[in-house]
């Protein structure tokens, strides 16, 4: 724990840029923040009453594409800016051509408990070539360099939720000056407005720099222009080419421009449009012309006014973010800076903080992931590194699968689009891997993928064989389904469902003990046992993840009315895979073996075999209460502490097993500087998004669980929160639901059904079946 903190207040990686034009960073005063502004009556605003001197302090703003980073220096602004595609590489096949012959010796090695020599020979024959996939990384910054003195006063910086913008405002030598940021997904660009109450008083010097190989120039006399490739990596050559401008209109004063500087001298106001694009136009095609598409991005948006960009935008956003309100109680805490408030939670007081940080996961994923551009990854939208922690790219053995926790039930079902396009996308991809790496039919990808949806398994057997990431992110497209009760949405994702079992009932391997259907070569992802190493057979995940994936598929085969051969295969199959099992601790084994407490790390972060109770469906506390009280004392061994993303795993568990009180201490937490960042960014540490969504989701479910056929209001409701209302959060089975509860009770609930259905509704030990036509509604106070 002390080095984890070491590393979550030590110093900031350095970045080394390849451009420094004219403008050069400009340190922060202590002057820069002397005296704050009031706080806002708002409740869904983050605020600070200094500028950000760290990346972890700044703001984000994105529209699912195009993202930025605001830093609010009063003498120097730094927008830190992302373009969702821009990744290093360009389309490659990372199958290793041994796989294939390898493997049946790589399952004779493990079934006889060789498992240090299968390791050996997976890494000298079956992990990828390349061993590592392709990074995430940064289109640069947007430099504007201020005249003026440091005396400042009436500093606040703050981003607000309800309309997605950050603003910054200040007084500077008897100026008071306002920026405001936002991310304009109809307009497709990030627009920057700067006013002062006085006329004639904005000026500064724009320029642009990055730590990508790149060039800056400007042209038409207002506008600058960054033009770059992405970047080679393990020995994958870049071949993304990318351009960002920068246009600057200004009303009054002057712009004039230099070779690689914009400056703009005593105008009224100044509104900078800001436009990125890459050449990606799918994972196999890069012939896309970024130039043609910046330039008409802003050839559109140039003639708008701010109020009528600002105005498309808040249309835009807030028909997403308006869905779902969250009232857990405020009190005077609410008032302070949320650094402040981040460093009391722990300390109770601030049930508003937890609303503020649930909105916020939402506001992130809107902000990250939109129809049309790429799912969210380990850092969302927003890095400014040429190669972030891990790549930045998607992990698919929880943290992809986790940053859509939130989507479903939090009525953001838009931003699932770009994860089904993805799984689209590894269905090719997928493919090829299946077949020349297994010999098998259908597709399959391990633990991770990148913008060019790479399938096989990278970094090590340790932690890249797992044949699983496929099979769990079906998971998703099946909540898609449940969510919204519509057959279009089952008939959509079948082919991939139906591929992702041909897989698996091609490769499934019979556990020459026990006659069981195991995976094989497979680990519990990142965990090793205490044969010295991760690699095994037939994993609890991994069984639980294909009872799911089998159940689901054969279900949509008899909806559909298709398949019935594969209905068949897929009940038999499921009927034959490996069990939970209970150890000899009252633990459910991680392993086919009870090798759990002999393990060499009993408090690991990854909590992999209790998938089954959370979010899967293997497990729940009333249907299997032996195997829920086993999920429990698994629990208790491997602890409440543990990185962002693992923490909120935890609370979400705990919460399906109704433990309300023991998953709000643990949101302490998530919630403490230990875990979250200033700017409310999850610390894994380092920053993941991943524990944002996972924290927000558990909130959530704190309040409302579904399956399909059940709905259970407050079920893990902690004294934290005696009274409040939620509204407008999504349950299976297309519904829509609304709860107010007073002294810790429920007061009521009410039930919207989306297209007419049959639920029941539970609350404690109350039950109540209840049958609405489409768009009718049912009130309920559980008796």
């Amino acid at each position: 724990m002390k080095r984890l903190l070491r590393l979550l207040n030590g110093p900031r990686l350095a970045l080394s840029f390849a451009v420094a034009v004219a403008v050069a960073p400009v340190p922060l005063s202590a002057a820069d923040a002397v005296v704050s502004a009031p706080a806002d009556e708002s409740p869904l605003v983050l605020w600070y009453d200094r500028p950000a001197a760290k990346w972890v302090e700044a703001l984000p703003v994105g529209n699912g594409r195009l993202g930025a980073m605001i830093f609010g220096g009063p003498q120097q602004e730094r927008l830190q800016l992302n373009e969702g595609t821009l990744w290093a590489g360009g389309p490659y096949d990372p199958v290793n051509p041994a796989a294939k012959e390898a493997l049946p010796l790589v399952r004779d090695l493990v079934n006889a408990g060789k498992y240090r020599e299968a390791t050996a020979l997976v890494s000298a024959k079956v992990m990828a070539r390349p061993l590592e996939q392709m990074p995430y990384q940064t289109v640069g910054d947007l430099l504007l360099t201020f005249p003026g003195t440091t005396n400042v006063a009436g500093y606040r910086r703050e981003l607000n939720l309800p309309e997605a913008t950050a603003t910054v405002r200040y007084t500077q030598d008897g100026v008071r000056f306002t920026r405001e940021l936002f991310a304009s997904a109809p307009d497709d660009v990030i627009v920057f407005r700067l006013t002062a109450d006085q006329p004639g008083k904005v000026s500064f010097v724009a320029g642009m720099r990055s730590p990508m190989n790149v060039t800056v120039e400007t042209v038409g006399g207002d506008t600058l222009v960054l033009r770059g490739r992405g970047g080679d990596a393990s020995g994958v050559k870049g071949q993304l080419s990318y351009q960002c401008r920068v246009k600057i209109r200004a009303s009054g004063g002057q712009i004039r421009a230099g070779t690689n500087e914009v400056s703009v001298a005593n105008a009224d106001e100044v509104t900078l449009l800001v436009a990125a694009a890459t050449s990606f136009r799918r994972f196999d095609d890069v012939s896309g012309d970024p130039e043609l598409r910046v330039t008409q991005a802003l050839t559109a948006a140039a003639p708008k006014s701010p109020d009528q960009l600002r105005t498309a935008h808040l249309t835009d956003y807030q028909a997403l973010f308006g869905r779902v309100t969250l009232d857990l109680g405020r009190t005077e805490a609410a008032r302070l800076p949320t650094d402040t408030r981040i460093q009391r939670f722990a300390q109770g007081g601030d049930p508003q903080l937890a609303t503020l940080y649930y909105q916020f996961a939402r506001y992130l994923l809107i902000s990250a992931s939109r129809p049309g551009g790429q799912p969210a990854p380990l850092q969302g939208l927003w890095n400014e590194s040429k190669s972030p922690p891990w790549g930045g790219k998607y992990t698919i053995n929880i943290n992809t699968e986790m940053n859509y926790w939130p989507a479903e039930s939090g009525n953001l079902a838009e931003c699932v689009e770009p994860l089904i396009a993805m799984v689209n996308d590894l269905t090719l991809t997928g493919a090829r891997t299946a077949r020349s790496m297994y010999g098998a039919r259908g597709w399959v990808v391990h633990h991770n993928t990148d913008l060019w949806r790479a399938t096989a398994p990278i970094d090590g057997p340790n932690w890249g064989m797992w044949p699983c990431g496929g099979a769990w992110l079906c998971l998703h497209l099946w909540d898609r389904y449940e969510f919204s009760g519509d057959p279009a949405d089952l008939k959509r994702i079948y082919p991939v469902l139906k591929g992702a079992c041909e897989f698996f009932l091609d490769t499934l391997q019979e556990d020459p003990s026990r006659r069981w259907l195991v995976t094989n070569p497979s680990i519990s992802p990142e965990n090793e046992h205490p044969r010295g190493s991760a690699l095994c057979a037939g994993p609890t995940m991994d069984m639980q993840i294909l009872r799911d994936l089998f159940a689901h598929t054969a279900r949509a085969c008899q909806i559909l009315g298709v398949d019935e051969d594969l209905r068949r295969q897929l009940t038999t199959a499921r009927a034959r895979l490996a069990p939970n099992q209970i150890g000899a601790s009252g633990q459910l084994q991680e392993w086919l073996e009870d090798w759990d407490l002999q393990a060499g790390d009993i408090h690991h972060r990854h909590v992999s075999h209790l998938y089954g109770l959370y979010p899967g469906r293997d497990i729940t506390r009333r249907d299997t209460p032996e195997l829920a009280a086993a999920v429990a004392k698994s629990l208790e061994i491997r602890g409440d502490k543990a990185t962002g993303w693992a923490t909120a795993w935890r609370i979400g568990l705990w919460t399906h097993l109704g433990q309300g009180d023991h998953a709000y201490d643990i949101l302490k937490f998530l919630l403490s500087p230990e875990r979250t960042y200033p700017n409310l960014f999850d610390a894994h540490p380092p920053f993941q998004i991943d524990g944002n969504f996972g924290g927000a989701a558990a909130i959530a479910e704190m309040l409302v669980q579904s399956r399909v056929g059940e709905i259970e209001l407050l079920p893990a409701l902690p004294k934290a929160w005696p009274t409040g209302r939620v509204a407008g959060l999504r349950a299976r089975g297309g519904w829509e639901v609304e709860v107010t509860w007073q002294d810790g009770k429920l007061s009521q609930a009410t039930f919207r059904s989306l297209h007419g259905g049959t639920t029941r509704v539970r609350y404690q030990a109350q039950t109540r079946e209840i049958k609405l036509a489409r768009d009718e509604t049912f009130r309920w106070n559980g008796e």
